[in-house]
């Protein structure tokens, strides 16, 4: 009987622990996955619609340019030489100053010169007092001559010494004009207003007559932009030409704020077969002075305003091995992609065939969509915080 009990206790004792263990597995569970939060999911749930922000496309009027690379070119460029050979005596502007037209620039010495006309003004007069007595003794032989007092011989030999003397006035006029000019020469003035180069005669050098160049100078205002449009090109600023002036913007390499105006003023007249491009050059006015000869440059042509052009926002452009692309909000609020062709950009906007005007694109969130992804627009308001 003992043993019968010490059985039936240990039975009961077990039966007590395995109830208190499964009652405290029961109740650590619940508290686990109250603490958690996590549920058993149902399956079969359509994923959460992830907001975007979104814009219009924007129809508008914009101007068609076309763009080439291009060099400055002077309108007038000369070396500055004297026409009469002499010592350079002083050089009135230092090298690269700016002159205008009529500047004495260099000064030669004018002392043979000065000489010379010296002596052709004194040739002058003395063939001057010549010839004004030869003129009065003709006079005087006219009355003579009619009351026969002076032989015809004599009075045709007065004529003559009194034409003599005034053709020999004249020679002696014509050589004091020429030693005035000589005189001049050594005087050496800008041409027409420019900019001067670095000196190639220095006080005291002896310059032959049309022999040495002193200096350079180049026309900076106005100045040329010549540029190669291509023959494919030539149809559109012949249509440009014909309706007006055609207008071109300048502006340096890596520099997008300093820009030049000026109007397109010649056309070459032959299309260089070995290129198909063809001459053309710009007038601009360049006031500053800052554009300088032989630059590189570039040349937009406004050929034409083109109207009802559909733009996109730059940003929303992406770019994958087929091309550009923007993702659209669809009609079933999902992503979709549209293939497009870039035009002409204007600041944040950009042209672009493909799209249509009622379409929403999306700007924003690019990197976490993707085809038939289900997207929420955000407001105007929102997506410009």
């Amino acid at each position: 009987m003992k043993i019968l009990k010490l059985i039936l206790a240990t039975v009961v004792v077990l039966v007590l622990a395995v109830a208190a263990d499964m009652f405290w597995r029961h109740q650590g569970g619940e508290e686990t996955v109250a603490a958690t939060g996590d549920a058993p999911q149902q399956g079969g749930q359509a994923p959460q619609a992830m907001p975007v922000p979104t814009a219009g496309v924007v129809k508008k009027t914009i101007p068609l340019f076309l763009d080439y690379s291009a060099r400055t070119e002077a309108v007038k460029s000369v070396a500055l030489q004297a026409k009469v050979g002499g010592f350079v005596v002083e050089q009135l502007f230092p090298d690269g100053s700016d002159v205008k037209a009529g500047d004495l620039l260099y000064r030669l010495d004018p002392r043979d010169y000065q000489a010379a006309l010296d002596q052709t003004k004194a040739a002058v007069a003395r063939d001057e007092a010549a010839a004004e007595y030869a003129k009065a003794t003709a006079e005087r032989s006219t009355s003579l001559v009619k009351s026969g007092s002076l032989a015809k011989d004599t009075f045709d030999e007065r004529e003559s010494t009194r034409r003599q003397s005034e053709s020999a006035l004249a020679v002696s006029r014509a050589a004091e004009q020429a030693a005035e000019l000589n005189l001049s020469y050594t005087e050496i003035r800008a041409p027409f207003d420019g900019r001067l180069g670095r000196n190639q005669a220095p006080v005291g050098t002896l310059i032959a007559a049309s022999g040495g160049t002193l200096n350079t100078l180049v026309q900076l205002s106005p100045i040329y932009v010549t540029f190669n449009p291509s023959e494919r090109d030539l149809g559109e600023i012949a249509a440009a030409r014909a309706a007006g002036t055609v207008s071109v913007e300048v502006s340096l390499p890596g520099d997008g704020k300093t820009t030049y105006a000026g109007e397109l003023t010649f056309i070459d007249n032959a299309i260089d077969p070995q290129t198909g491009t063809i001459t053309a050059r710009a007038t601009i006015e360049n006031a500053d002075l800052s554009l300088l000869p032989g630059q590189y440059v570039r040349a937009r042509l406004k050929v034409k305003d083109e109207p009802d052009v559909l733009m996109v926002p730059q940003a929303a452009v992406g770019s994958s091995q087929l091309g550009k692309f923007v993702y659209v909000v669809g009609k079933d609020g999902t992503v979709q992609r549209k293939d497009i062709q870039l035009g002409t950009a204007e600041g944040e906007l950009v042209a672009a065939t493909g799209v249509e005007e009622s379409d929403q694109i999306i700007t924003g969130n690019l990197q976490k969509i993707g085809v038939g992804m289900p997207v929420q627009p955000l407001p105007a308001s929102v997506a410009s915080k």
